[in-house]
């Protein structure tokens, strides 16, 4: 009786000391909320440079996009200062987008929303003599 409760003992602990090892790990790669803005003129659209916010912390990142995200018409249209509302994983070499939506500035995160306001009237003072 005794072997016998120490054996569940045993396996009730082992049991717990595994869920406590995959609890953590499951967390740390769940898929984020993000907002982001175009920081420069997209040259390869497998890989476009941001300011993203994530947990109201902003950030330079790359934004990367998988295969499924490069045949987005969103994403073939990007241009710089576009905003976006996107969901996916930080990884070593900037953000992991698996869904994105482009956004009105205006309903950007307010540590973002400084820089859309400046960028657009850089872009406009840029392109504006341009047009005639």
């Amino acid at each position: 009786m005794a072997s016998r409760l120490s054996r569940t003992g045993f396996c009730l602990m082992l049991f717990a000391l595994l869920v406590m090892g995959i609890v953590p790990s499951v967390q740390a790669d769940s898929e984020l909320l993000a907002f982001a803005v175009v920081s420069e003129a997209p040259k390869d659209k497998a890989r476009i440079a941001a300011k993203v916010s994530v947990n109201d912390t902003v950030s330079d990142m790359k934004l990367l996009a998988s295969e499924t995200i490069l045949n987005n018409l969103i994403w073939k249209k990007l241009e710089i200062c576009h905003a976006m509302k996107l969901h996916g994983y930080k990884v070593a070499d900037g953000f992991q987008v698996v869904t994105v939506h482009v956004i009105d500035a205006g309903m950007l995160p307010m540590s973002l929303q400084t820089f859309a306001g400046d960028c657009l009237i850089k872009k406009a003072i840029e392109i504006a003599p341009l047009v005639d």
